[in-house]
C-alpha cells in the first residue's frame, strides 16, 4: 500500500518528483518542457504555416541537410522540365544539333538527354556560364521556362541564405561567454539575509545595460504550475538595470518577509528558480539572452561566494573562469523570518488566573 501511494504521488507530481526529478529549464539555458503534442496532420500544418520559426528552431545539421536537399530538388525538378521541353520539341531525335534538320528550331543546344538536361539546369542556376549548351532566343518556350528558373532559384537562395544570417546571429547563440554559477548560496549582506547568484562575462567586449529578472515555479497540494516574479539586483541600483558587465556580477534577492521563498511553506521542496539575463553590445546594439535555473539542491546554504580577484591575464576560458563560482562557508547570524514567523504562529499563551506565564506549543 505505502508503494501504491507513492506511486500515485509520483504521478500526480511530474515536475519535481524524486528520484526522477525533471527540470523545467537545463543548466544551459534549453527549455525541457513539451507543450500538449497535436495531432500528425496539425504538427506539419503548423511548421508550414510558420516555415520561419521552424527553420531557425532546427539544429545545424538538419539546416545543412535541407539547404543541400533543397538545391538538388530544384536542379532535379528543373532538369525534368528542360528534358521534357527536348522531347515535346524533338529535340532529343536531332542526331546533329550542330546542323539541325531545315525548319527545326532547337530550343537548347546540344541537351540530348536526361544527364544532358541536369548539366543544363545547374549551370543555369549557379550562372557558370553556357558553354556548347545554351537556349535559343527563336524558342520562346525555353526563354519563359529560363525565366521561371532563375525567378524560383533566386527566391530559393533569398530564403536559405537570410535563414543562415538568423542562425548564426540568434541571441542565445551569442552568448557562449556568458556563464551563471552553478550553485545558488544563501548568506547575509548588510545585514540582511539574500539569496545570490554570480554571472561571468568571457566575452572578448563588454555588454551594457544588463538586465536579470527570474521566475519562482512551483507546484503546490493542487498540482499546478504558480509563477512568482523575484526581483535580483546588484549592490544598490536596485531595479535598475547594470550600466556595464566587466568584470563577474553577483546579483542578490533578499529574503523578506514579502519573498515569495519565504511564503513558500517550509515542507515544500517542489520548485524551480529560472533566472533571465538580457544584456545589449555597446558597439552594434546586438541584444543577448542567456537563463539558467536552480534547484532547491542546488542553492547553498550558509556559504557566500569568495571575493572576486584578478588571474593575471587568465580567465579567459570556461575552466579558468569558474574559480569565480568558488564558495566558502559563511555563519547565518541572523533568524530566518519564515522560521521566526512559523514558530510565532505554532505558540500558543495560555492564561490561568489572569497570568500568562505558561506557554504550551
Amino acid at each position: 500500500m505505502t508503494s501504491s501511494i507513492g506511486d500515485q504521488k509520483a504521478v500526480s507530481c511530474p515536475l519535481m518528483a524524486k528520484p526522477h526529478r525533471q527540470r523545467l529549464v537545463n543548466k544551459d539555458g534549453r527549455s525541457l518542457m513539451q507543450g500538449s503534442a497535436p495531432g500528425y496532420r496539425e504538427t506539419w500544418f503548423g511548421a508550414l504555416r510558420d516555415m520561419w520559426g521552424t527553420w531557425l528552431a532546427l539544429r545545424w545539421r538538419w539546416v545543412v541537410l535541407a539547404f543541400c536537399g533543397s538545391f538538388l530538388l530544384h536542379w532535379l525538378l528543373f532538369a525534368v522540365l528542360w528534358y521534357l521541353l527536348a522531347r515535346v520539341n524533338g529535340d532529343l531525335d536531332v542526331p546533329n544539333h550542330d546542323s539541325p534538320p531545315p525548319g527545326h528550331v532547337l530550343c537548347v543546344k546540344h541537351v540530348t538527354g536526361f544527364s544532358a538536361a541536369f548539366s543544363f539546369a545547374l549551370e543555369t542556376q549557379l550562372t557558370i556560364g553556357y558553354g556548347t549548351m545554351y537556349p535559343n532566343a527563336d524558342c520562346p518556350t525555353a526563354i519563359a521556362l529560363l525565366a521561371l528558373q532563375m525567378l524560383l532559384g533566386l527566391m530559393l537562395e533569398a530564403f536559405i541564405t537570410g535563414a543562415f544570417v538568423a542562425k548564426f546571429s540568434r541571441p542565445q547563440k551569442r552568448c557562449g561567454g556568458i556563464l551563471f554559477s552553478p550553485q545558488a548560496v544563501v548568506c547575509e549582506v548588510r545585514g540582511r539575509r539574500c539569496l545570490m547568484f554570480r554571472v561571468c562575462n568571457l566575452l572578448p567586449r563588454p555588454l551594457v545595460d544588463v538586465y536579470v529578472s527570474a521566475v519562482l515555479y512551483e507546484e503546490r497540494g493542487d498540482h499546478e504550475l504558480h509563477q512568482t516574479a523575484m526581483e535580483f539586483s546588484v549592490d544598490n541600483l536596485g531595479s535598475r538595470p547594470c550600466p556595464l558587465f566587466l568584470s563577474p556580477l553577483t546579483f542578490f534577492h533578499p529574503l523578506t518577509p514579502s519573498s515569495p521563498l519565504n511564503n513558500t511553506p517550509t515542507n515544500q521542496s517542489h520548485f524551480e528558480l529560472v533566472v533571465f539575463l538580457t544584456a545589449s553590445q555597446e558597439s552594434t546594439g546586438s541584444g543577448y539572452h542567456k537563463r539558467t535555473s536552480y534547484l532547491p539542491d542546488e542553492i547553498q546554504y550558509g556559504s557566500c561566494f569568495t571575493r572576486v580577484t584578478s588571474l593575471h591575464g587568465k580567465g579567459r576560458n570556461k575552466t579558468e573562469s569558474m574559480r569565480y563560482f568558488d564558495t566558502q562557508p559563511c555563519s547565518l547570524t541572523l533568524p530566518n523570518t519564515h522560521t521566526t514567523d512559523t514558530l510565532e504562529k505554532e505558540h500558543v499563551v495560555v492564561q490561568i488566573n489572569g497570568e500568562g506565564s505558561d506557554r504550551v506549543e
